[in-house]
């Protein structure tokens, strides 16, 4: 739909909720007398409205940046006006924060990238077409161009388009010398692969928020770039630090810049203790029900429990009594590898849990010291099955679940694995259901009630996508995480193997 139609159509449904001669006094009045549909109508009208403004103001905010680069010096726009840079400019002309306005200006600088040679600096309304210059001359479409294009035609909006592009940031270039052939073929590869990178991540966005679409654009460029990875994982191990200081009126305060690995033992300590207050599997023992549900009603905070625990952790270490403290999981990281035999097919390991990546030398090192566990999936991640023997889901089958699903499968959820409960998309026995991985999924406690109390059905044909039915009627796909689709690309039958390293 044209730009402005769809502008006017927005208009005309509000128009139709809130009827005629709004005065701004009366706006929460004509709200509160809404339906609960007609309420939703109203946000979903409103949200497609400030997408298309946002649209012409992230063009025009690239426009800006153009125009007050450093090279025009005091003659820029933004200067010009009094202002250091384009993004000062933005925020003063918008009222958001400088961070909302340093995305304004990243996302319209990458839309002018993509746009026609010749139209991105014009200020007396000239323009160059394409067609003007000769073949040979013209630029190369950038990678992100694809990127740019959804969000100018609606699928993306500015946030879903900045962590997308934050995430995969640009490929890497050949070394220099390299044969000057050579680094043309190479870098045109890596463009490619970042471009499709780069389509599957849009396809995602349609019900992944920002901050899952930038994580599993991170967690792509290691798999795409694993040269890159290890350099950015030793950057990130060599900034690790843990400072203590007094502030001037007696605080004590701390702070942590963790590394990779540090981080996710972290994270995962506390996800361990807290899981019984944030959202984990129900508990059906019921001396462990009891002990989660005193957490829960524990009065402190959740930081201060989570201070509480750090400080145990220091004073007793590894005397710590593991179950009253964790439940009945010990907290652990496990890493995931993929391997083909005796070989390591992907030089990029990553975590259970969020999917964080790590070099091969991770993965190996917790080998030495832990031992590695063995799981056969097939070119999807799909482990084999086991049959009819057991009613529950097995702690192996639990673990096989992990490395597909990834965490939880309902649309948009970032619940990491270990928060998950193994749900049968088959009834036992109405269904005659299977305990078999590929009749179960991975969903998180609140998810997995959402399922049984409200109507809702998973269904699957053989082992193609997951469907998720709404009780009015929708269906839903649950296509696997974008990250994980890059952990097995490549995989071909006969099955190889995960190697979740305990």
């Amino acid at each position: 739909m044209e730009l402005f139609t769809d502008i006017d159509a927005q208009v005309r449904s509000l128009h139709a909720l809130f009827g005629d001669a709004l005065e701004p006094a009366d706006l929460v009045a004509r709200a509160q007398d809404l339906s609960d549909a007609r309420a939703v109508d109203a946000i979903t009208a409103t949200t497609a409205l400030i997408h298309c403004a946002e649209r012409i103001r992230t063009a025009a905010t690239g426009v800006i940046a153009a125009r007050s680069s450093r090279d025009a010096g005091q003659s820029g726009l933004a200067q010009s006006r009094g202002h250091r840079n384009a993004a000062s400019l933005v925020q003063d002309l918008t009222g958001s924060s400088r961070t909302e306005a340093s995305r304004q200006v990243r996302v319209g600088e990458s839309l002018l990238a993509s746009a026609p040679s010749g139209s991105s600096d014009a200020q007396d309304g000239s323009s160059r077409s394409d067609h003007d210059e000769p073949a040979g001359n013209r630029p190369v479409a950038p990678w992100h161009a694809g990127l740019d294009g959804a969000l100018l035609d609606g699928r993306l909006t500015t946030a879903k388009h900045d962590a997308i592009r934050q995430g995969l940031a640009d490929p890497p270039v050949a070394d220099t010398s390299v044969d000057g052939r050579e680094r043309l073929e190479h870098d045109a590869l890596m463009r490619e692969l970042w471009a499709v990178a780069a389509d599957q991540l849009i396809d995602a966005a349609g019900h992944d928020a920002p901050e899952m679409l930038g994580a599993a654009a991170r967690a792509i460029r290691d798999r795409l770039d694993p040269d890159g990875a290890a350099r950015r994982y030793g950057e990130r191990y060599a900034q690790r630090s843990f400072r203590l200081w007094i502030t001037a009126d007696g605080r004590k305060r701390g702070a942590i810049d963790f590394e990779d690995e540090g981080y996710a033992w972290a994270s995962t300590i506390v996800a361990n203790a807290m899981r019984p207050r944030t959202g984990g599997p129900r508990f059906v023992d019921a001396e462990e029900q009891t002990r989660a549900q005193a957490l829960t009603d524990d009065t402190r905070t959740n930081d201060q429990l989570t201070y509480d625990l750090l400080m145990d952790l220091l004073r007793v270490g590894a005397i710590a009594d593991a179950p009253t403290v964790f439940g009945t999981r010990r907290a652990g990281v496990r890493v995931v590898q993929v391997v083909d035999g005796d070989r390591v097919a992907d030089p990029i390991a990553h975590t259970e849990d969020h999917l964080h990546t790590f070099p091969k030398a991770v993965a190996d090192q917790q080998k030495c010291d832990l031992g590695a566990i063995d799981v056969t999936v097939d070119s999807r991640g799909n482990p084999l099955d086991v049959g009819r023997e057991h009613r529950l889901f097995t702690s192996k089958q639990h673990l096989a679940l992990a490395i597909r699903d990834g965490g939880c499968r309902w649309i948009g959820c970032d619940r990491p694995a270990s928060y998950g409960e193994a749900h049968h998309i088959d009834e036992w026995h109405r269904d005659d259901g299977r305990t078999d991985i590929d009749r179960g999924i991975l969903l998180c406690r609140f998810h997995h009630r959402q399922l049984h109390f409200g109507g809702w059905r998973i269904t699957r044909q053989k082992k193609d996508d997951f469907l998720l039915h709404h009780p009015g009627g929708q269906t839903f796909r649950l296509p696997p995480k974008p990250a994980l689709t890059y952990a097995w690309a490549g995989i071909d039958p006969p099955p190889r193997r995960f190697r979740p390293v305990a």
